[in-house]
């Protein structure tokens, strides 16, 4: 079977073809100036699972996931706390990793950040003036968007079109509305670098072409990020890149879907932005892993209260599902495994297969996780069942639940109890010796792992949420 996946480029589905069975991904990452919010999370955590998946197939993948640690909101956030701009990156590149960690997603292979890469991005700019697309004034420098003759290409709209519909900051400096800035001049107070055009500091776009292509090469496979980043971010990066070094710059382009809250789009100007930091105070990471994935990704999905709770329900199914096989396995008899299980497992792995292939169908291949569910609420129920039916049933879950969505845990639950009674001690240990801030931040670690404590006089006592 072959990968299908809907490329925004072309605007279809196209069979997904690599060399050498070697996937080069690039994602965008945060602007590191605060807390990242639900939205960004369902970016991090859907193309976490298709690299997750991918490797699944068999393919080596090279993932890189930026930071954009230095541009305007960063700078905005440094006058308005008086703190260093490395400073605040430093803070919230952190408490994006506590926050990724919590969902499950993996760290990418290299997680670059702009600052590192300055002098690269010196080196690209002079090459684009160089070759006459772009031209410097009074310390700026500018893409002229125009002299790339398919500049809109990925939107798929004409500069006419784009100019119409963009918001675009007036600047007399520009030769035209829709050039876009590749490198800025210092303002007083903010942080710089020297270059040939005087002090500065990097524009958006320019970070992601140049690390994409430090770690990755000339022509990515898969880049990717929100639908936001269509235009400008994403189609400005195809500009410059492909101006700079004469190549296709991505084969495979993929976006994914805005969230919605009930009704209303997202946003900060109607102030109803949910910040994962502070949901995973109110649910299960589980869950909210589960609510990101719960729709094919290019679709909106609706967040409230009422479809977490949903997505909590139907997170501690799957996972009640696999702590009854490890607790039957404990009782269960040596013995074959029942052919009538495993040819069902075999088919529900065809039909994962089918519908992940089918252009990362993360909702269909989930309906396929409760398919086996129910199959092994089925088994366990028997009176008789072999330990080699229900080792192949874990191992399934292992796989497909585990390893490539992410959602369920298979160690046996008596791992899991002796980890919860050992932080429990550990916490009690923190409050004897007053130092509340650590016991407290073991209860939220066990609140993540879907446990709450209850402080009795007898003791503490814990219980599943």
């Amino acid at each position: 079977m072959t990968i299908r996946l809907y490329n925004t480029l072309t605007r279809t589905k196209e069979e997904m073809r690599v060399r050498n069975n070697e996937v080069r991904m690039y994602v965008c990452g945060p602007t590191v100036y605060n807390y990242i919010h639900i939205g960004n999370a369902r970016v991090f955590v859907f193309f976490d699972v298709v690299r997750r998946y991918l490797g699944y197939l068999g393919y080596k993948v090279t993932y890189v996931q930026n930071f954009t640690d230095v541009d305007d909101k960063l700078i905005n956030a440094s006058k308005k706390t008086g703190k260093p701009v490395p400073e605040i990156s430093d803070r919230y590149i952190k408490a994006y990793f506590e926050d990724m960690d919590a969902l499950g997603v993996k760290q990418a292979d290299i997680h670059p950040r702009a600052t590192e890469h300055i002098p690269e991005m010196i080196e690209a700019i002079s090459a684009l003036i160089e070759k006459g697309y772009a031209y410097e004034k009074n310390g700026d420098v500018y893409f002229r968007s125009l002299r790339k003759k398919d500049y809109g290409k990925l939107s798929h709209q004409s500069p006419e079109e784009l100019k119409a519909g963009a918001r675009i900051e007036l600047n007399e400096q520009k030769e035209h509305p829709l050039d876009f800035a590749l490198w800025k001049a210092a303002k007083p107070g903010e942080i710089s670098w020297k270059t040939p055009w005087g002090r500065g500091r990097p524009g958006w776009h320019i970070e992601c072409s140049v690390m994409a292509r430090k770690y990755l090469g000339d022509t990515l496979d898969i880049h990717a990020g929100g639908a936001d980043l269509c235009f400008p971010h994403h189609e400005n990066e195809i500009a410059q890149s492909e101006a700079w070094t004469g190549e296709t710059f991505v084969r495979y382009w993929l976006h994914n879907g805005y969230i919605n809250m009930g009704d209303e789009k997202m946003s900060k100007s109607l102030g109803n932005v949910k910040r994962v930091v502070e949901l995973r105070q109110e649910y299960l990471p589980e869950a909210i892993r589960y609510f990101l994935l719960s729709a094919h990704y290019r679709h909106p999905i609706s967040f409230s209260e009422e479809v977490m709770k949903q997505a909590e329900g139907s997170v501690e199914r799957m996972q009640t599902a696999v702590n009854n096989l490890n607790h039957r396995l404990n009782a269960a008899l040596p013995g074959d495994v029942d052919a009538d299980v495993a040819q069902k497992l075999s088919q529900f792995t065809d039909q994962f297969k089918a519908e992940m292939n089918d252009d990362f169908n993360t909702a269909n291949g989930i309906s396929v996780l409760f398919e086996v569910v129910k199959l092994a609420n089925e088994t366990v129920a028997k009176p008789v069942v072999s330990k080699e039916t229900i080792r192949l049933l874990l191992y399934w879950f292992k796989v497909h639940g585990e390893e490539v969505l992410g959602l369920v845990k298979t160690e046996a639950e008596n791992t899991l109890e002796q980890e919860i009674e050992a932080l429990i001690e550990e916490r009690q240990k923190a409050r004897k010796a007053r130092d509340f801030a650590k016991a407290d931040a073991i209860r939220g670690q066990l609140l993540a792992k879907g446990i709450i404590l209850e402080d009795t006089p007898q003791g503490v006592r814990w219980r599943r949420k």
